[in-house]
């Protein structure tokens, strides 16, 4: 006997410039790997990269503040009781699980980390950060190393997000792709969330500028 489908509804979710920062987010990274590893010439585009994923970055944390519902830090924000309600299945809800937001933070940090290293860094032989001509070789040096060792806690981050998104896809039936793209997700009908409400045009310019001014 089959089992009888929840009747389901759309949800708005994922606001616009969350979307947007994510997918350039995921170029700019992957433009920087790319020419990191390729070197040479590349390099000019490696640094042009981390400088965009600096603004990126800071739009995203003002985003935080004062986007849409589900993009805002303090409503997927991974506390312990959250962790723990979401490990034993009592979590219900829309956007970032308490683990996927852990993910998030991580990865927010480690590429704000990479690319403002990577401002400072030279490789002694054709390459020098925007900003290393500002502190001296030698902690220029040290912040190259921190920059080569973040790439591969970035990488093992990133790694693990796919990973995630391919579990949730084969083994939850969980979807998390489309709604970063389409904005939307299905929800059971019965689950009391809401549409995704704010992020105003006025918030959307505030970002921007201090995304700008930052990058």
């Amino acid at each position: 006997m089959e089992m009888e489908q929840k009747e389901q509804r759309s949800v708005r979710v994922w606001d616009v410039p969350t979307r947007v920062f994510h997918w350039a987010l995921v170029a700019c990274i992957c433009v920087a790997v790319i020419t990191g590893l390729k070197g040479g010439g590349a390099m000019l585009w490696h640094g042009r990269a981390g400088l965009a994923v600096v603004g990126l970055v800071v739009f995203r944390i003002v985003w935080g503040v004062v986007g849409s519902t589900y993009a805002r830090f303090g409503q997927f924000m991974p506390t312990p009781g959250k962790i723990l309600a979401y490990v034993r299945g009592q979590w219900q809800g829309v956007g970032h699980n308490p683990l996927g937001a852990l993910s998030v933070f991580a990865l927010l940090t480690v590429s704000l980390l990479q690319a403002v290293t990577g401002l400072f860094s030279n490789d002694e032989i054709a390459f020098e950060g925007y900003l290393a001509g500002m502190i001296s070789s030698d902690l220029s040096l040290e912040l190259t190393s921190i920059h080569r060792m973040g790439f591969l806690l970035l990488g093992a981050l990133v790694g693990l997000h796919v990973l995630s998104i391919i579990f949730y896809a084969l083994v939850k039936k969980h979807f998390l792709v489309p709604p970063m793209i389409t904005g939307k997700t299905r929800v059971p009908a019965d689950l009391p969330v809401q549409d995704a409400q704010g992020g105003s045009v006025k918030a959307r310019v505030v970002a921007l500028l201090i995304a700008a001014a930052a990058g």
